[in-house]
């Protein structure tokens, strides 16, 4: 009986190692899909919102790269939705806005807006997860609206 055992575990340690040594295909990671209007210039408002987040290494790391100012662009146009719920079951929903911490890598005295406004609001200055594999919401504190980050992969 004994050796039965060890002969099944000897067994089934050299399936598990020879498998080990299979390769085997990692799956694949999604090509990110940009929306025609990516290829607009920046307004007037994009371009002050990314100033006023990277201010004075606005050029060296987004605006003098084509690559990372698509992906910019396609934060603020496309992927960034603010909505308002009127139904207050679904408003207390995500996390609260005022949890996520702002972005001050380039500009230190960056500083929230005292009152939420959907046309002004700028994305960028929140350490928001841009680049996750998932959609993610948030609720702005003493409203009814909602952020939705949506997945660079949708």
């Amino acid at each position: 009986m004994f050796q039965r055992l060890i002969s099944f575990l000897l067994l089934l340690t050299v399936g598990y190692l020879s498998d080990a040594q299979t390769p085997t295909l990692k799956s694949s990671i999604s090509e990110i899909h940009y929306d025609a209007n990516v290829n607009n210039p920046l307004t007037t408002i994009e371009l002050k919102q990314i100033k006023e987040v990277y201010g004075e290494y606005a050029d060296k790391y987004v605006l003098d790269h084509p690559e990372r100012l698509k992906g910019v662009k396609n934060i603020l146009r496309n992927r960034v939705i603010i909505e308002e719920i009127s139904d207050p079951k679904y408003s207390k929903e995500g996390e609260l806005l005022s949890k996520v911490s702002l972005f001050t890598s380039f500009v230190k005295d960056l500083t929230r807006d005292d009152v939420f406004n959907p046309q002004t609001f700028n994305p960028l200055k929140y350490n928001f997860e841009f680049y996750s594999k998932h959609a993610s919401a948030f609720k702005v504190d003493g409203t009814n609206y909602i952020i939705i980050i949506k997945s660079q992969y949708q």
